[in-house]
């Protein structure tokens, strides 16, 4: 963690991969990722933790299973989502988008249980931010 201000507009323009996070801060046991995004993520769960996003740019769709049913929440740019616990999600962007997402450290962007892993999608617990 650096003790200098980080530069999201800076820190986005540092790489190009998408699905890829990069931390750019923690607080407390959480890090703070940002990453881009297009297309379809895939279908997971987060059994232990909630996960936390905030559109920095573009438009994210997250699909929800959840006991009523199955919708989509949409998050037009400066929009916040929280995805409780153990709900089964599918984020989506039909536009090349900027996220911001909140996680503690160490858990993988595919969560505890998920569909097959595309090869647009990285599973990884986030990249130091270079």
């Amino acid at each position: 963690m650096t003790k200098e201000p980080v530069s999201l507009a800076h820190a986005l323009a540092s790489f190009s991969e998408q699905w890829s996070p990069r931390i750019v801060t923690a607080v407390n046991d959480y890090d703070v990722r940002i990453a881009k995004v297009e297309g379809e993520h895939l279908w997971h769960v987060h059994d232990d933790t909630d996960e936390f996003f905030l559109v920095l740019d573009g438009e994210l769709h997250i699909g929800l299973r959840e006991p009523a049913g199955e919708r989509t929440v949409v998050l037009p740019k400066g929009s916040v989502f929280t995805v409780p616990r153990g709900t089964e999600h599918k984020p989506y962007a039909p536009v090349p988008t900027a996220i911001l997402v909140i996680e503690p450290t160490g858990t993988l962007t595919v969560g505890d249980r998920h569909d097959e892993i595309p090869d647009h999608v990285e599973a990884t617990t986030g990249h130091a931010l270079r």
